[in-house]
């Protein structure tokens, strides 16, 4: 079904309709064409990357996960033989599943600790499981520990489409994971509006103990009896890539559409959780069931249809110090199309919109990277690793 690597590629489509209700008017993303970036091959020859970071104040190096178990470095521009973690026995292959995130903690230069987010095939549903683990750095800093030191979270996930799988340290320090609905299509178990359980959502951990995690006080459902206190947010479909804004603390998350539209979400910093941002009621700006209301959900700040895609890749605000004029620009793509399109938020609305002419044409984008320094990469499932740079 699926021409790339991850099925997020597809979007999972189905011919599911959308309820016939008026909605916004889509936007498009487009806006105008920009040739004054490209793109410098950094690496290739890697297996379906699936993501790419660095810890804090480490300039020297890129970690790039590859979807079968993979953690790579690319110190100085040099791609290293042999993996900083290798877990390929404990995860699942293929679809969109595998090695999806990894965090470093804040202190990692001291702590030497990180987590990873993967599939594991270990499960009572088709799905599998979801898993959030703790490992450390051995003494030597290229190298890993090779087993986990604690698992921190472990659930079952009912297919193995829109497992999400993202994961990052806030700025309150406070670990961010976002899950999708569970899969096939339309949501059919009803995860996404459930604050019950954990599909669908975003979660906010306390990772900061040597012991398994514990809830900020501050969480919207943190002292509730009946809704999983773990949920920062929720009504997603799949959150495949989500960041924070490094300077401003804002959160962009990128959620894949099902038929019709694609969408980014915004909670601004300071914001205090338990936004409903309308999956499986409405498909970014536009009704999926009957008689969906929009004025109950948290709408998007950005749209397109497929007209233009299939599949948001959620990208990041551009902090870095290369390219001049760029500070506050928000990238994403799509995994199909493969255009980078990119606005700035600024007065409540998505201005200064973009399509990045020489950025696109690389096919299969499956996400995209911030290093130390705030500069911004670009992943395909081909296997290679692009920076973004002035042309």
């Amino acid at each position: 079904m699926c021409r790339y690597t991850l099925a997020i590629a597809c979007a999972a489509l189905s011919l599911t309709a959308a309820c016939a209700n008026s909605a916004p008017t889509d936007d498009g993303g487009g806006g105008t064409t920009n040739d004054s970036l490209t793109t410098a091959l950094v690496t290739s020859g890697l297996h379906a990357p699936t993501f790419l970071t660095a810890p804090a104040g480490d300039t020297g190096r890129l970690f790039v996960l590859e979807q079968n178990g993979y953690v790579r470095i690319i110190e100085h521009g040099v791609l290293l033989p042999n993996p900083f973690l290798d877990i390929h026995t404990l995860v699942t292959g293929g679809s969109e599943q595998g090695l999806l995130g990894l965090a470093f903690y804040p202190d990692y230069a001291t702590s030497g600790r990180f987590i990873i987010s993967y599939t594991s095939p270990i499960g009572t549903e088709d799905g599998g499981t979801s898993v959030l683990a703790r490992y450390l750095v051995s003494a030597t800093p290229n190298v890993a520990t090779p087993v986990a030191d604690r698992i921190l979270l472990r659930f079952d996930q009912p297919y193995t489409n829109h497992n999400g799988g993202m994961i990052a340290f806030g700025p309150d320090g406070y670990l961010y994971a976002g899950f999708g609905d569970g899969g096939s299509g339309g949501d059919p178990q009803g995860h996404a509006q459930d604050r019950t359980d954990l599909l669908g959502s975003m979660l906010r951990l306390d990772v900061s103990g040597t012991g398994d995690y514990t809830i900020p006080a501050d969480n919207p459902y943190a002292t509730s009896d009946s809704l999983r206190r773990e949920l920062w947010n929720y009504g997603l479909r799949n959150p495949w890539r989500f960041s924070f804004d490094r300077s401003t603390g804002d959160l962009y998350v990128g959620d894949v559409g099902q038929d019709a539209v694609e969408e980014v979400d915004l909670a601004l910093a300071g914001t205090h959780g338990g936004e409903n941002y309308g999956w499986n009621q409405v498909e970014g700006s536009r009704c999926f069931t009957n008689g969906c209301h929009f004025t109950d959900f948290t709408a998007p700040i950005q749209t397109y249809t497929h007209a233009s895609g299939c599949a948001i890749i959620g990208g990041y605000v551009y902090r870095g110090s290369d390219i001049a004029g760029l500070e506050g620009t928000y990238f994403y793509s799509d995994a199909c199309s493969g255009f980078v399109r990119s606005f700035k938020w600024t007065g409540g609305t998505a201005a200064s919109q973009q399509n990045w002419t020489d950025l696109a044409g690389h096919g299969g984008v499956q996400s995209f990277g911030q290093d130390a320094r705030g500069e911004l990469y670009i992943l395909t499932g081909g296997g290679n690793v692009y920076r973004i740079v002035k042309r």
